[in-house]
């Protein structure tokens, strides 16, 4: 029997004697290089900063979800190994592209990075490959903007090489679940190409959900995120509502979350950050712009969201004149928290930055402390915030300044000493509440 491309491939994924790449080493990369390598397959990872590279070589993990002894096992063991040249590309039989597809400054879709990976693969693209996007994107993206490229190879999707959509579902600090046990949607570009990706992703997770069609993949993962925006936006907009009713919106969702049926809980905050869901929304409204479609639910709920860093700003400027006589302009501020989320150390999209924008906008100025980021990186937006440090932990520190803002409630923080050392508190994630603790000079926003 005569082999052809898609046999070949197939079989190697079966004995597992495929090579797998992995393009974009960062939060959604590195866990999933370690999966297929624990699977049992040998990955080779791409990145093009080098700084990723010592690190691995020295088998020292820069992402929380992936463990030390984990990246140098798999290391020594031969199942891993990274690099920044592209060529070696032509060598792997299964290609996951998880590079990051953020917003232009006009919240349009960037693909620059899916473009420019595509481009480098094809230029090695051989017959049997497999390649894969990971990254979150628009319905549509997979047929439209991956396929052609690669096809600018003179090979043919479908006969030559196959590519799918499995769109990533990793959730930064979340210890009940790894890449492994997360539910897999898988989608390929015709029979030939779902197979494979059914082949080879219920050989590395435990649960493979496969649909219709790429596009379909697509939307599965922008669903996920629109639902979860929108319905923080209701709790949000709730927030306001009820603060102006003098009724705190955390006792409200305490309660009705007691509910057995028919309600699930969100709750507000200082904004949305993270890699998902602040982003995520807008690519489906920009598409939904070629189909002549409004999105009205999802473009409010990205005006609430939005909006929700300067209402905190305007909360502390009030509660710093009426319990403190003292205007924004001239206090200087502790920010507790740069990271978008509690426990851990990414600060994408994080409403921290926000906060510190506005607050310098309107005059007055900050520290921070965050025990998970040491040092403001840089970042696309907030470029003027580099190099700021994060301040120690004393309370000679902590009276120093006029009002502690509490950002993100990471769990490794003595509120109660906070609370004690503060002369006022203003608290956007109800964390004072949770633990029992009150005071006159600990308000909510």
């Amino acid at each position: 029997m005569t082999s052809t491309p898609s046999s070949t491939l197939l079989a190697a994924i079966q004995s597992k004697s495929a090579r797998a790449g992995v393009i974009g080493l960062g939060y959604v990369g590195l866990p999933l290089a370690m999966t297929m390598a624990r699977a049992g397959y040998c990955v080779t990872g791409f990145d093009i900063d080098p700084t990723k590279m010592v690190a691995i070589e020295a088998g020292k993990s820069y992402i929380e979800a992936v463990p030390d002894h984990i990246l140098a096992g798999e290391t020594a063991a031969g199942r891993f190994s990274a690099t920044t040249d592209f060529a070696q590309l032509r060598d792997c039989d299964v290609i996951a592209i998880c590079v990051p597809t953020p917003l232009t400054h006009h919240r349009d879709p960037d693909l620059s990075y899916v473009e420019k990976t595509c481009e480098k693969i094809a230029e090695t693209l051989r017959p049997g490959q497999l390649i894969v996007l990971e990254s979150t994107t628009y319905p549509g993206t997979t047929d439209e903007v991956m396929k052609p490229i690669l096809e600018k190879s003179g090979l043919r999707s479908g006969e030559d090489f196959f590519i799918g959509y499995s769109p990533e579902r990793e959730d930064p600090g979340n210890r009940e679940f790894e890449t492994s046990t997360i539910p897999k949607i898988v989608a390929g570009d015709g029979e030939a190409a779902t197979e494979m990706m059914q082949a080879f992703y219920g050989s590395v997770v435990k649960t493979v959900v496969p649909v219709a069609s790429t596009a379909t993949a697509e939307a599965v993962k922008l669903t996920e995120n629109i639902f979860r925006a929108v319905n923080i936006a209701l709790v949000n907009e709730l927030k306001v509502v009820y603060e102006a009713m003098g009724i705190d919106v955390w006792d409200v969702i305490d309660a009705a979350k007691t509910k057995p049926f028919g309600y699930m809980p969100f709750y507000p905050g200082p904004g949305l950050g993270g890699h998902c869901i602040p982003i995520d929304p807008f690519y489906l409204t920009w598409k939904s712009r070629e189909y002549d479609q409004p999105t009205r639910f999802i473009e409010l709920a990205g005006e609430i969201n939005t909006a929700m860093p300067r209402h905190v700003i305007t909360r502390l400027a009030e509660a710093l004149d009426i319990k403190a006589g003292k205007a924004l302009s001239r206090s200087k501020i502790l920010i507790l928290g740069l990271a978008y989320k509690k426990n851990v150390p990414d600060i994408r999209e994080s409403p921290s930055l926000k906060l510190m924008e506005i607050i310098l906008e309107r005059g007055g100025d900050f520290d921070y402390c965050d025990p998970f980021v040491p040092e403001i990186p840089q970042t696309r937006e907030y470029g003027h915030l580099r190099g700021r440090r994060s301040i120690g932990w004393s309370e000679a520190d902590i009276r120093s300044y006029d009002a502690v803002l509490v950002a993100t409630d990471h769990d490794d923080v003595d509120y109660q000493a906070l609370a004690d050392w503060s002369s006022l508190v203003i608290d956007t994630r109800n964390v004072f509440a949770r633990r029992n603790i009150s005071a006159d000079h600990i308000v909510k926003a």
